[in-house]
């Protein structure tokens, strides 16, 4: 398919049924005068289902024929692809089920069941799920709604870029678009490059989720391990065959964007809307940032996609955490201080009149103490300047800004040493969260090596974080090595890192 062929078919698409009025084109005046350039956010989080995935499942179900409708439809889904199902069917009066990964947000559950849909709840992933749904569709003859790679979805998906066209300035110049399976962002640029093809189509997906970028890079579909567990909108181990050719073909660069830039991009739109997108929503602004700050946005306004606001609410207080240090105004910092009165004075006197945001210290043995310190700053080199300024005063100092176990664990449990541990190995994990898991967790990991620290966390996210440690020998790390990759579970070694090295052991 070409991109010719995708413009005729959004052209001729059924969205406007469901969508009659286009959604707004609204100025970021704010960002705007940040980035000396025009933003423009394409509202996408403003359908009827709070996001952009209403058009390709509506435009695919409006298309079947009489059995295909009187069968009743089906679809596996994290969330967006489910409601948008849901609404359709409900709006055209079909049988409408919807299997969903167990670790999916509560408000978008809640949301297909309102719309009149049955929810089946299975496996911890959307590649889990999407088998399942298979099975029933078997199972029911029920039609299979594909969530990005098919025809009729994605060219009810590149409708957004019809709409686009006709509401930004003539002076265009580039358009930001989240990337998950591919569905919108091969709608967009094939239909942009059919009509404008000097404009730039920029797609974005969270570094830890880049399954579309990989796969352009490797000239053909990678399938990752492991996706990212923060934006769940986009958490796709493996691109769609159509989606990839089109992105292939019509995509000008895909790029990657860290958790905190995301965060940071979800602050930007609510201080300038008063909106709050999610996470999978945020990221094209996260991606228009990040070029502008390397100096290669191309020259006219630039519009990103905000395609979503279907966000859990207990997820906003790790969204504000994180927001600080992805525009970089935080740093944090380990430094080690003489162990003696006055030294806590003599730290404050070096950093200067700065606002400390978080400060934590605990008495240790010995003549050193380790304290971790939160400061405002006014971007990334000042952070740089008070790491010299320590170390230029005799202080060891480490930059943990950008570590995570510094941030998702280590500030909320300073002062965990323990002179009793010994042959301590220090690990963290993520696992699929739903209720009992904490408990399997334990029980898989058995009762063979003593756990020496724990510190569980969960961010209303679709996983749970852990740190443990576990008193090994060192001749038994090669079998607790295999046992851990038994789990099943993401984990990694922390021992040697700077934050568990300074505060736990």
């Amino acid at each position: 398919m070409d991109h010719q062929e995708m413009l005729k078919r959004a052209l001729n698409s059924r969205v406007s049924e469901v969508v009659p009025v286009p959604t707004p084109m609204d100025q970021a005046p704010r960002l705007s005068e940040r980035l000396g350039r025009e933003v423009l956010l394409k509202r996408e989080d403003l359908t009827p289902i709070f996001s952009f995935k209403l058009r390709g499942a509506y435009n695919r179900i409006a298309m079947l024929d009489g059995p295909g409708r009187a069968r009743g439809v089906i679809a596996a889904s994290a969330g967006n692809h489910a409601q948008g199902v849901a609404y359709s069917a409900a709006r055209l009066g079909l049988l409408a089920r919807v299997v969903m990964p167990r670790t999916t947000p509560a408000i978008k559950v809640e949301a297909v069941r309102r719309l009149g849909a049955r929810v089946d709840l299975a496996g911890d992933d959307y590649s889990e799920a999407a088998a399942r749904c298979l099975e029933i569709a078997a199972e029911t003859g029920m039609t299979l709604i594909p969530p990005f790679d098919d025809p009729d979805v994605i060219a009810g998906q590149a409708t957004i870029a019809l709409e686009i066209l006709r509401q930004a300035p003539a002076a265009l110049g580039s358009v930001f678009v989240p990337v998950g399976g591919g569905g919108l962002a091969s709608g967009v640029a094939a239909v942009i490059k059919a009509l404008r093809p000097n404009i730039k189509v920029i797609g974005v997906e969270p570094i830890d989720s880049d399954a579309m970028r990989q796969s352009l890079a490797a000239g053909r579909i990678v399938t990752l391990e492991h996706v990212g567990i923060f934006a769940d909108g986009v958490a796709v181990r493996r691109v769609g065959e159509l989606t990839f050719e089109l992105c292939r073909r019509y995509l000008d660069d895909c790029i990657a964007v860290e958790i905190d830039e995301i965060c940071a991009a979800i602050k930007e739109v609510f201080e300038d809307t008063r909106s709050v997108l999610e996470p999978a929503g945020a990221l094209s602004i996260a991606g228009l940032k990040r070029v502008a700050a390397t100096g290669a946005l191309a020259a006219g306004a630039a519009v990103a996609i905000a395609s979503g606001a279907n966000i859990n609410f207990d997820r906003l207080g790790y969204v504000a955490e994180s927001a600080a240090v992805g525009e970089h105004r935080e740093a944090i910092l380990a430094a080690t201080i003489p162990e003696r009165p006055g030294s806590f004075l003599e730290f404050l006197g070096a950093i200067g009149p700065r606002n400390i945001t978080e400060f934590n210290y605990r008495l240790g043995p010995g003549t050193e103490a380790h304290v971790f310190a939160g400061i405002e700053i006014e971007g990334r080199e000042e952070g740089r300047r008070i790491e010299a300024l320590l170390r230029q005063r005799g202080l060891e100092c480490h930059d943990l800004t950008e570590n995570d176990l510094a941030r998702t664990h280590v500030r909320h449990m300073v002062g965990g040493r323990s002179a009793q541990v010994s042959d301590e190995i220090i690990l963290s994990f993520e696992f699929p969260e739903r209720p009992g898991a904490l408990l399997k967790f334990l029980s898989a990991l058995g009762a063979d090596w003593n756990i020496s620290l724990f510190h569980y966390r969960n961010n209303g996210g679709a996983y749970g974080r852990v740190l443990c440690g576990l008193e090994a020998p060192l001749a038994q790390r090669d079998e607790l090595h295999n046992r851990l990759r038994g789990l099943g579970f993401a984990y990694r070694d922390e021992t040697a890192n700077p934050a568990a090295r300074l505060f736990l052991r």
